[in-house]
This record gives structure tokens, C-alpha cells and sequence, in this order.
């Protein structure tokens, strides 16, 4: 299918809202089909340890303008030679001053996946936790708004109650947006002995405690990305309900 570039974001896509197109402006963006592609300005030596676009230049994703996840770099993952020499298990960036998760990455392969069955991590209070239920709104039972979401899924490497690994994520940014790309990696790893390549990076603005969302990049290695390859942002959002960025409260949408 050709793709078509464009110089304002239209129809039913972003749901004819104009403040949409403006907030848009300031990016380079193209749509094919129903995804967006989002352009970002970052260079990078292959002789050097990669960056994810949340850390190197989180100004080029735009702020949630209707849709639940846009490409990046044209779905093409930041990894840099370096990155596919040097990183080996999964590591996680310690907790900041405000007590918010970092990227974390790991070389993934399928002796890595857990066998057994996740245990409660119900003790990790992420940042920007402030739970609340909304019967009719949030798809869950009970309808707790909050999950504790994973950056790398405990399906991918067993990683359970560890609070570098867990943001506050909605139910469907957790169940809906983020679950179908963990599981086209989850798919790759139960018929392949390959590694994947893999890093999650949150995304706070300023001093906020919830995150807007994750940059998701995954490629697979020993086929050069012909089995997994991927780099979108998904934005922590739940249909119905308003997110307080800066501290996690949030309310429901009155029609």
C-alpha cells in the first residue's frame, strides 16, 4: 500500500478536533492506513551505546491527540551496533529523585521466559499511584482504574515485584495498547532459540508522577529484524476518564 504523506492531520482519525492539527504543527508526521509516524531528530555514532527517543529527544512525541499509538523512526528501533555487541540480560535505571522508573532494556531469548505462574506485586506503589474504580468505564473486575504496569513483561523475563520495572498504567493502556506488541515478541520467542533486542522507556513531562506513556523498540537479532521489528510510543490513557499527569489523580469524563 502506497503511503501517503500529508501536510495536515485529517478525518476520523484524530476524530475532526482542529486543536489536533495544531498541536501537530510543530511535528514531521506521515499517516498510512490508520497509523501515524512520528519523525524525531536524533543522530547517533553506531560505535556508541544507543539512545531511545524518550531519553534523547522526548520533545518530538506530541501529547496523547486521540489515538493510542504513534511509530517512530519509521518502526525502525534506535539500536546501534554497540547495542547489539554489548547488551546482555536486562538492566533497569534506578528510580529518580521523584521516585519515577527509567528505561530499562535486556537481550531476550526464550530460556528467559518464565514458567511460572506471576506472583502478587501488589506491595510496588509506582509513582503517581492514586487508585480509583469505575464501574461502567474501565473493562476489568474489579474496575480499578490503575494497573501495575511492566515495563519488560513478566512474560518476557519473569521480572515480578520489582519496582524498577513497574509504572502506574491505566487498565487500557496496560491490557489494550501495551499487550498487543509484548505478545508479538511472547509469539517470536515460543518457536524461535533468536534473542530480541528490547527496550521500554517511560515518558514523564517536567516533574509529573504519572507517565504519559512508553517508547517500545524490539528487533530481533540473529535474523536482522525479520522476525520482530518495532518502535512505537503508547500513550497511558483510558477512554472516559481525565489523567492528572502531574500526580496521578484523575476523574471521570462528564458527557
Amino acid at each position: 500500500m502506497c503511503v501517503l504523506f500529508i501536510c495536515i492531520l485529517v478525518g476520523s482519525l484524530l476524530r475532526n478536533n482542529s486543536s489536533k492539527d495544531d498541536l501537530l504543527a510543530n511535528y514531521d508526521y506521515h499517516i498510512s492506513g490508520e497509523d501515524v509516524y512520528i519523525q524525531s531528530n536524533m543522530s547517533y555514532a553506531q560505535d556508541k551505546a544507543s539512545e531511545s527517543v524518550c531519553d534523547g529527544d522526548p520533545d518530538s512525541i506530541p501529547d496523547y491527540f486521540g489515538i493510542d499509538y504513534v511509530i517512530l523512526n519509521n518502526n525502525i528501533p534506535n539500536f546501534t551496533e554497540w547495542d547489539f555487541e554489548h547488551i546482555e540480560g536486562q538492566s533497569f535505571s534506578r528510580l529518580d529523585t521523584l521516585g519515577r522508573c527509567g528505561t530499562a532494556i535486556a537481550r531476550i531469548n526464550r530460556e528467559m521466559m518464565p514458567t511460572e505462574k506471576r506472583e502478587d506485586i501488589g506491595s510496588v506503589k509506582p509513582s503517581g499511584w492514586i487508585q480509583n474504580k469505575y464501574p461502567g468505564v474501565v473493562d476489568s473486575q474489579p474496575p480499578y482504574l490503575y494497573n501495575r504496569s511492566h515495563l519488560i513483561a513478566y512474560a518476557l523475563t519473569g521480572e515480578n515485584a520489582n519496582e524498577l520495572n513497574l509504572i502506574t498504567g491505566t487498565r487500557y493502556f496496560n491490557a489494550t495498547i501495551m499487550l498487543p506488541w509484548e505478545e508479538k515478541v511472547m509469539r517470536y520467542l515460543d518457536y524461535s532459540d533468536n534473542h530480541v533486542l528490547y527496550r521500554v522507556s517511560p515518558l514523564f513531562r517536567g516533574k509529573e508522577l504519572l507517565s504519559r506513556g512508553v517508547e517500545i523498540e524490539a528487533y530481533s537479532v540473529e535474523d536482522s529484524g525479520k522476525g520482530v521489528c518495532f518502535h512505537i510510543f503508547a500513550y497511558n490513557i483510558q477512554p472516559g476518564i481525565e489523567l492528572d499527569y502531574s500526580t496521578g489523580n484523575n476523574r471521570k469524563i462528564q458527557e
